[in-house]
């Protein structure tokens, strides 16, 4: 469902990590990228709306008044939405290299709920809220 929210609000580059097994902190990241700071906040808001409407509520979010780096941490995800040269910056995907890269399907379900393309069942990254 983030990923689905951060595309309807025209995020590019978004990628959703794997971090199973690599951290304790969290199990999934989301991570994407806004042209400009009213659509990162833009993008943050719309993940965090999607997220309510599924009972899922930030733990903390964190950089929404500067939208260089939006933290939004709900628990086992943690959805990053950057700006440009932010997202160059930290090249998160560089730092986190061991974690596994999801397959983001086109969207093809009726509820968007779609991350990874699995046999009958919730994804890994369905069950995570991703």
């Amino acid at each position: 469902m983030a990923v689905r929210a951060a595309e309807s609000k025209k995020a590019s580059g978004i990628k959703v990590l794997d971090l199973t097994g690599i951290t304790s902190f969290a199990d999934y990241f989301v991570i994407c990228t806004g042209a400009n700071p009213k659509q990162v906040q833009a993008i943050a808001d719309e993940v965090g709306a999607q997220l309510k409407k599924l009972g899922e509520h930030p733990i903390s979010l964190e950089g929404y008044t500067q939208a260089e780096w939006i933290l939004a941490d709900y628990g086992d995800m943690l959805v990053h939405v950057f700006s440009t040269q932010a997202r160059e910056y930290y090249d998160l995907e560089r730092l986190w290299r061991a974690a596994r890269n999801v397959p983001i399907p086109a969207d093809e379900t009726p509820d968007n709920r779609t991350l990874a393309s699995e046999p009958a069942g919730e994804s890994p990254a369905e069950a995570s809220g991703a």
